[in-house]
C-alpha cells in the first residue's frame, strides 16, 4: 500500500499529475478541485494516496489532505460507487459539504456532483449517515477552514482565470496548463493572471 507520495511535481494535466519520487514518475489521479490548489510545476508536493488494484487495472488516487482521502475511502464503500465516481463527487463538492449534506439528508446538494443522480444520492445518505457524528463534523470543518486559509485565495484566483480562458475559446486542459505555469503572487488578481496567460500565448 502507498500511503503518500512526497516528491517533485513534474507534470499537471486536467485530472491527474505526475509526481517524481526517486527518479520514478508516479501518475496520480486527483479531484478537479485539488488541481486548482496545486503549486507550480517543479515545486515539492505531498499527496495522500489510495492504490486501487483490479484484475486489469491499477490506479493511484491522490488527495491534498488526509481528510479528503478518508472521505474517498468511505465513498467507495457505497454500493455502485467506484474510485472514479468517488473522485468525481469530490471534484464537485468538498468533504465538508458532503458530510453536512449526508447528515441533513440533502439530496439536492449531493446531486450537484458530476454523475450523481437522486437515486445514488439517496443511497449515499442511507449508507453513510451512521458514519458521521454532528459534533465531529463541526470540529473537522473548523480544522479544515483554519488549515486551508492560506491556499483558498490562490486557488480561487486560478479557477477564475481558467474559467475566463475557457470563455475565450481555449480548452479546459490548455487553460489549466497555462495558468499553472504562472507564478502567482499574493497581491495578484484573477485579471492579472489572465493577462500573463495571454502574454504567454
Amino acid at each position: 500500500m502507498i500511503s503518500y507520495l512526497k516528491g517533485e511535481l513534474a507534470e499537471i494535466k486536467e485530472n491527474y499529475v505526475v509526481v517524481e519520487v526517486g527518479n520514478i514518475g508516479y501518475e496520480v489521479s486527483l479531484p478537479t478541485s485539488a488541481i486548482y490548489e496545486l503549486p507550480s510545476v517543479g515545486s515539492s508536493i505531498k499527496l495522500y494516496t489510495y492504490l486501487h488494484v483490479r484484475e486489469d487495472v491499477i490506479g493511484l488516487f491522490g488527495f491534498l489532505t488526509k481528510d479528503d482521502l478518508e472521505i474517498f475511502k468511505l465513498l467507495i464503500t457505497v454500493n455502485g460507487i467506484g474510485p472514479k465516481g468517488a473522485l468525481g463527487i469530490l471534484s464537485g463538492i468538498s468533504a465538508d459539504e458532503l458530510r453536512f449534506a449526508v447528515l441533513a439528508e440533502d439530496i439536492k446538494t449531493i446531486s450537484k456532483a458530476p454523475g450523481v443522480g437522486k437515486k445514488t444520492a439517496s443511497k449515499m445518505i442511507l449508507e453513510l449517515k451512521d458514519k458521521f457524528k454532528l459534533e465531529t463534523v463541526f470540529e473537522q470543518r473548523l480544522q479544515n477552514q483554519s488549515g486551508a486559509a492560506g491556499i483558498s485565495g490562490s486557488a480561487g484566483k486560478k479557477e477564475e482565470a481558467v474559467q475566463a480562458l475557457t470563455v475565450l475559446g481555449y480548452s479546459a486542459a490548455d487553460s489549466l496548463k497555462l495558468v499553472n505555469q504562472i507564478e502567482i503572487a499574493e497581491d495578484m488578481t484573477a485579471e492579472d493572471i489572465l493577462k500573463m496567460c495571454l502574454k504567454k500565448l
